[in-house]
């Protein structure tokens, strides 16, 4: 048998407990390489570099022929 609570939580007391469940602001910062906002810590996903250096990882550009 699961445990149960014994009584009714009030609607104050639940989204009391909701707000402190938010979401928070991604920060960004501008590329050095070409400019564009990205996430600190992480590789640019356009340029693929990384504190001044090319990591390979950078999003694929299709071109239709």
């Amino acid at each position: 048998m699961a445990a149960e609570p014994k009584r009714r939580h009030s609607k104050a007391r639940k989204r009391t407990r909701r707000a402190a469940i938010s979401l928070s602001v991604v920060s960004l910062i501008v590329c050095k390489n070409c400019g564009n906002k990205t996430r600190p810590h992480i590789a640019c996903i356009t340029c693929g570099y990384y504190h001044g250096k090319a990591t390979g990882r950078q999003k694929a550009i299709v071109t239709k022929a």
